[in-house]
């Protein structure tokens, strides 16, 4: 009986180990990571997110037809290749392409976002990253609507939906916590360097 109870206990999330995969890219992030923001960037929660986007497959394609590390939707792709004069190739297969793409939009998300500190503005910025800055501001007003602090994601504002449908609120909601609670303390570990949100 003992047993059959221990088999039907929730188990603890699996760990996330580095993929050997990672590791060829380590470098290239780094380096357009510090370009992008400073010597201070932080490479393991880019490095999480890519882990969290594709386990670092340059080949990734989604059943709903996002492209490569990054998993940049095409109409994604395309309008930051029209933004960014280094990214005017439009290669989401490429990994060089897609890490400085991801950087350079979670960048552009993060200086539009207002939050209470640093570490609720990544997390505001990967929402973003997942479902579209429109629907991060929505979220927030109607947070604010409810007595809920707009400037804070972890215990307020991803606790709302403004609109989305169950299942793509679920997968939003999941995807900072996956990325910054989950993956990204692998990579610190690993020496990837310093994360968000201690």
């Amino acid at each position: 009986m003992a047993l059959a109870v221990s088999a039907c206990a929730p188990q603890p999330a699996a760990a996330t180990e580095v993929p050997t995969t990672a590791l060829k890219h380590r470098a290239e992030l780094t380096r357009n990571a510090r370009a992008l923001i400073g010597l201070d960037a932080p490479v393991a929660l880019f490095a999480a997110q890519i882990h969290q986007e594709s386990r670092w497959r340059a080949d990734a394609r989604s059943p709903v037809g996002a492209q490569g590390m990054a998993q940049f939707m095409p109409a994604t792709a395309d309008w930051i290749s029209g933004l960014v004069p280094d990214l005017a190739s439009n290669e989401p297969y490429s990994p060089s392409w897609a890490m400085r793409a991801l950087i350079t939009y979670d960048l552009w998300l993060y200086e539009r976002i207002r939050a209470a500190s640093a570490c609720e503005r990544w997390a505001f910025s990967l929402s973003a990253y997942n479902g579209g800055l429109g629907w991060v501001n929505r979220d927030k007003k109607l947070a604010s609507s409810q007595g809920l602090d707009p400037l804070v994601w972890f215990g307020s504002v991803e606790r709302v939906n403004a609109g989305r449908s169950a299942a793509n609120w679920r997968e939003n909601r999941a995807y900072p916590g996956l990325i910054i609670r989950r993956h990204q303390p692998a990579y610190v570990a690993a020496g990837w360097g310093p994360g968000i949100c201690p």
